[in-house]
């Protein structure tokens, strides 16, 4: 027998002994799984190891199912360096009129993607925003009835969605945040949900969940919703399940000891390094980072942990008054001025390549819950070179605008796989 064959065998026989010692443990579960690296087989749950297989090849791919970019050199990137979970694959952000009209590309996309990779999750954003063009989607029949409301024949209400009080109205300029506790807004969430499920997606971030329960202080509402969707992807999605994240700045939404996440997932929160221009780290304890923090639980697969693993990226939320300066004001998560990936995007690519290694093993180090998001495609707020958008892709004909960085995130993981 091999050296690598008896390391898995210890492996097991390790992880056996340790739930033989958790109080109430009467045996395995037929549906969790001990997985090997590149092991990414699931159906209507999913084991830790799968799971963090998944996370260990992650990368932002925003709006790749809306058309953003080049739809085929961005698959062939995703295969060149091996991503299997494609974060911000459906990334809508407010204008609620266009989703008929996307639904139906994002299905004949997603369809091209799992013909190239049949393992590839891709994800889908419910966001903490909805505008008043949701009063141009009906409400489908099948929405009214999942929820056990009357069957009407009307079109979503943008009033009945918001906090009664007014709490965060215009928060967004022409969007507002939704309060879960409605039931308006649970016939969204699902209407969406139930929508992404049919069109391929297996797995959906809900964004800044702690903005819309203000009116769910025990979790009865987003318990109640993430129930009905998770009932659906069981009978409906590709393999039987959807995995679910958000933001969680609290560390994570855990309600009778059951998380109700897959997956836990925040910003970076990338800290500027003083008096060395542009030069950044990563530091636990800087403002609300998520390292070290991230609440345990019962997961929704049904094994229980102490943390939950967790996703995080280069997040983008603008540039302030004093791009390319230090202690720009403002909020405290500006990096040299800019949001996470504007900052990162303009920095040349040896320093690119440079921190990318950096980030990846100090997550590692620091909490080995964590697992590094890769950018591979976002929006960016960069006013001094007039840019708006982050390519991973080598550069070429059909993205004559690519960063390069591919190949570095591939040979990260390349390596992390050997190191396994």
């Amino acid at each position: 027998m091999s050296l690598s064959a008896l390391k898995f065998l210890e492996r097991i026989a390790l992880s056996a002994a340790i739930l033989f010692l958790v109080p109430g443990f009467s045996g395995f579960s037929r549906n969790i799984k001990f997985a090997p690296p590149g092991d990414y087989r699931f159906d209507k749950n999913i084991s830790r190891e799968v799971l963090e297989n998944y996370l260990d090849r992650s990368i932002t791919m925003q709006s790749l199912l809306i058309g953003k970019g080049n739809f085929d050199d961005n698959l062939r990137m995703i295969k060149n360096i091996g991503a299997k979970f494609i974060g911000r694959a459906v990334c809508q952000w407010g204008e609620e009129a266009a989703i008929p009209g996307n639904l139906q590309q994002e299905k004949e996309l997603a369809a091209k993607a799992h013909a190239s990779d049949p393992d590839i999750i891709l994800q889908a954003c419910i966001f903490e925003i909805v505008t008043k063009e949701v009063e141009q989607l009906p409400v489908p029949n099948w929405a009214f009835a999942a929820l056990d409301m009357p069957i009407q024949k009307r079109n979503f209400s943008y009033d009945d969605m918001l906090y009664a009080d007014g709490k965060f109205k215009g928060q967004w300029g022409r969007g507002s945040v939704p309060d879960v506790s409605r039931p308006e807004t649970k016939l969204f969430f699902y209407y969406l949900a139930k929508s992404y499920i049919d069109a391929g997606i297996e797995g959906i971030h809900f964004g800044q969940v702690e903005l819309m329960n203000k009116n769910d202080p025990n979790l009865d509402h987003y318990a109640q919703i993430l129930t009905l969707i998770r009932t659906y992807a069981a009978k409906h999605a590709r393999r039987h399940m959807v995995i679910c994240d958000s933001h969680v700045p609290g560390g994570g939404f855990v309600r009778n000891g059951k998380l109700l996440m897959d997956v836990h997932a925040f910003p970076l929160r990338i800290v500027e390094t003083p008096g060395k221009p542009e030069d950044a780290t990563l530091q636990v304890g800087h403002t609300d980072a998520l390292y070290l923090r991230s609440k345990g639980g019962i997961t929704p697969s049904g094994w229980s942990c102490e943390h939950l693993p967790y996703l995080v990226e280069f997040d983008n939320y603008g540039v302030s008054k004093r791009p390319g300066q230090e202690n720009a004001g403002d909020i405290p998560f500006w990096v040299w001025g800019y949001d996470e990936i504007s900052w990162f995007a303009h920095q040349d690519k040896p320093y690119r390549t440079q921190w990318l290694r950096y980030a990846y093993d100090w997550i590692k180090k620091t909490d080995p819950n964590g697992h590094l998001e890769m950018p591979g495609g976002r929006q960016t707020t960069s006013p001094l070179d007039n840019k708006r958008w982050y390519y991973a892709n080598n550069a070429s004909a059909a993205v004559p605008e690519g960063h390069g960085d591919e190949d570095t995130i591939r040979n990260i993981w390349a390596s992390a796989s050997t190191n396994k």
